[in-house]
């Protein structure tokens, strides 16, 4: 949409591979979409569906094909933007290394997954903070000139907004908001002793929105540390309290809707804890695995908050959380914002939109420069 709006003379496109993202793009972009941004909906082979159908619950075959299935749309672009990584396989495996790849990266966390060496494998990499890229030149091996500091875009949808009351009934509401991966989640081990506590404690509302992943597929596996595990069902007794809101993975769950609503974070590994310090409050983070944390960069985030155990802890920790934010923990979580996020007047899309411009413009002209030089040999 910035580049849409910033006049960027290319042709614009949002591809999307399922309903629900289709939605929200046709939402968030209104009547850009199919006037100055084209939208294309891309579609898995009968065969990808086929062998998804019998392997989705352990392996997401769609995600990882729907590549394969659609390499005539992934060649006839000269840039592609991706929050994720999986898309390298199109160069890696189907061998498109004229396509310039660009990474906005998903969230600004700290794991180390984020930063690994799949991270060079991009033409540019759009960064929060100076965090994000000292760490990935560092560890990941990007070179310098590869990384652009822009901010972080999604801060830009909730620019002005007033956060909404979700429990109203509630003196103070806590945000639930567990990691999906088994060997750093607090959920498999110690979530609904979570939701039972609040439960009983309704002077404390509790906002359960875990990462979107967790409850997506029956079995959740993961490839930093191969591990697999069920999130099971969620009793009906959770269901129907006032004090208690359940969201799996609405629209709700990721545009900052609940890292706003909150007056508390309780967590684990969520790179979400960073959204939620855009306005410092009291933290809360469950060290389930028992991790010797301090001092790593992988767990930078827990120094925003006290770090208990199991969830027997949390009466004690919920009634001391807002004198240590004050007196501990405020200016530990100011310093970790101003390291995670560069922002400044201009909104941070409309300056991801002017790397992105600058790079298309370079790459056209180079285009241009190499086609008459090879005419003028002719």
């Amino acid at each position: 949409m910035a580049l849409a709006k910033g006049g960027f003379d290319g042709e614009i496109i949002v591809a999307t591979s399922n309903a629900l993202l289709s939605e929200q793009v046709k939402s968030l972009g209104g009547d850009l979409i199919g006037s100055r941004i084209e939208h294309v909906e891309l579609r898995p082979s009968q065969a990808t569906q086929r062998l998804n159908s019998m392997l989705s619950k352990l392996v997401p075959m769609e995600k990882l094909l729907i590549y394969r299935d659609n390499l005539e749309f992934f060649r006839s672009l000269d840039f592609l933007v991706v929050t994720e990584k999986t898309s390298l396989l199109l160069k890696e495996r189907y061998g498109l290394h004229d396509l310039k790849i660009i990474h906005t990266r998903h969230g600004a966390g700290d794991r180390a997954i984020g930063f690994n060496k799949a991270s060079a494998g991009f033409d540019h990499v759009l960064c929060s903070g100076p965090k994000v890229r000292d760490r990935l030149i560092a560890e990941a091996g990007v070179s310098p000139e590869a990384v652009s500091i822009v901010g972080y875009p999604k801060f830009d949808l909730v620019r002005g907004s007033e956060p909404l009351r979700i429990l109203p009934k509630a003196e103070r509401t806590v945000l639930y908001n567990p990691h999906p991966s088994p060997h750093l989640s607090s959920w498999y081990r110690h979530g609904r002793q979570v939701l039972e506590y609040f439960l009983d404690a309704p002077r404390h509302g509790l906002i359960f929105a875990p990462h979107v992943m967790l409850f997506q597929r029956k079995f959740v596996v993961t490839v930093d540390r191969f591990r697999v595990d069920r999130a099971g069902d969620i009793p009906q007794k959770f269901l129907r309290g006032d004090n208690i809101k359940i969201d799996l993975g609405s629209r709700r769950s990721a545009d900052m809707t609940y890292t706003q609503a909150a007056d508390i974070y309780l967590g684990d590994a969520s790179s979400q804890i960073y959204e939620f310090l855009l306005k410092p409050r009291p933290c809360i983070f469950l060290n389930c695995h028992g991790y010797d944390w301090v001092g790593k960069p992988d767990f930078r985030h827990w120094c925003a908050g006290e770090v208990i155990d199991s969830p027997a802890q949390l009466p004690e920790a919920l009634a001391r959380a807002d004198e240590l934010h004050e007196t501990r923990y405020r200016n530990i979580q100011e310093e970790m914002f101003a390291e995670t996020f560069d922002l400044n007047e201009v909104p941070s899309s409309e300056r991801a939109a002017e790397v992105i411009s600058r790079l298309a413009n370079d790459h056209a002209r180079a285009w241009r420069e190499t086609t008459l030089m090879a005419v003028s040999h002719a």
